[in-house]
């Protein structure tokens, strides 16, 4: 990968991940996350982690953004009162974010490995996905299956919770 579009990927990640703290509307901010989370997606393709990559489009950016705005839409957040902005709190937190990044620069700044290149890695001989579904649809079958019928349960709950305020 070029280092320009590593250094374009990080810098849309951090925009809008600063939109997402920013933005007073919640839909806007939902919709800064599904950004940073595609910026996030090229990085891992990038690093030729596609699994990981689609898997990051799939079920963050499609599934986990949709129930976010879901139960934004179903909270009416519109109706809420504003809240003024605490200044000296948001300071504080300018103050807290920007020494976190001196350290993280002094510290990458005086190790070694951060002045020399990595070497490329060996492509990998039998398929990640593969791998993956192995893991997840062998060892992991209990766990998957509950998950999943918690997020069945979890709709449903939802479902029920709305069709009552219409009444």
């Amino acid at each position: 990968m070029p280092p320009l579009l590593f250094w374009l990927f990080s810098a849309v990640m951090l925009v809008f991940g600063a939109l997402v703290i920013i933005n007073r509307n919640p839909v806007a901010s939902a919709l800064s996350l599904v950004v940073c989370f595609l910026g996030l997606s090229a990085l891992f393709m990038s690093l030729d982690a596609f699994l990981i990559g689609i898997i990051q489009v799939l079920v963050y950016a499609g599934a986990v953004m949709v129930l976010f705005l879901f139960i934004i839409m179903l909270l009416d957040l519109r109706a809420e009162e504003r809240r003024r902005i605490n200044w000296l709190a948001s300071a504080g937190g300018v103050v807290v974010a920007f020494s976190l990044l001196v350290q993280i620069f002094a510290i990458i700044g005086s190790t070694k490995m951060s002045h020399q290149n990595f070497p490329a890695l060996p492509a990998p001989p039998i398929d990640d996905v593969r791998n993956v579904g192995l893991l997840l649809f062998g060892s992991y079958n209990l766990p998957f299956q509950v998950v999943a019928v918690l997020i069945l349960v979890a709709t449903i709950g939802v479902i029920v919770l709305s069709k009552r305020q219409l009444r």
